[in-house]
């Protein structure tokens, strides 16, 4: 399932893994969305990332963020309308169906 470009991309970053697992559970579930992958930055932190139309991105997004937020620490959430081409090859990189 790779990006592509004409969607939006959704992130929720979050403080540990467990937060993490409850928000991509969410997002899944809140709206016709597909996860593309999930990135370990370090120190803890990790981004969930889904792709989909952008009213259903931005549905996830919020629901992701409110369920990871009431069970641990959100650092960072967002939506990108249309990213330009660079971004979508920066997500690509980290497909989770390689």
């Amino acid at each position: 399932m790779r990006y592509e470009g004409g969607e939006a991309l959704g992130l929720v970053e979050t403080l540990g893994m467990v937060p993490a697992i409850e928000a991509a559970d969410k997002m899944l579930k809140a709206a016709e969305v597909e996860l593309i992958s999930y990135e370990n930055v370090g120190s803890t932190l990790v981004t969930v990332m889904v792709k989909g139309d952008v009213a259903a991105v931005k549905a996830a997004v919020e629901a992701g963020t409110e369920a990871a937020a009431a069970i641990g620490k959100v650092t960072a959430h967002n939506v990108m309308p249309r990213p330009i081409k660079g971004v979508g090859d920066i997500v690509s990189v980290h497909d989770i169906d390689k």
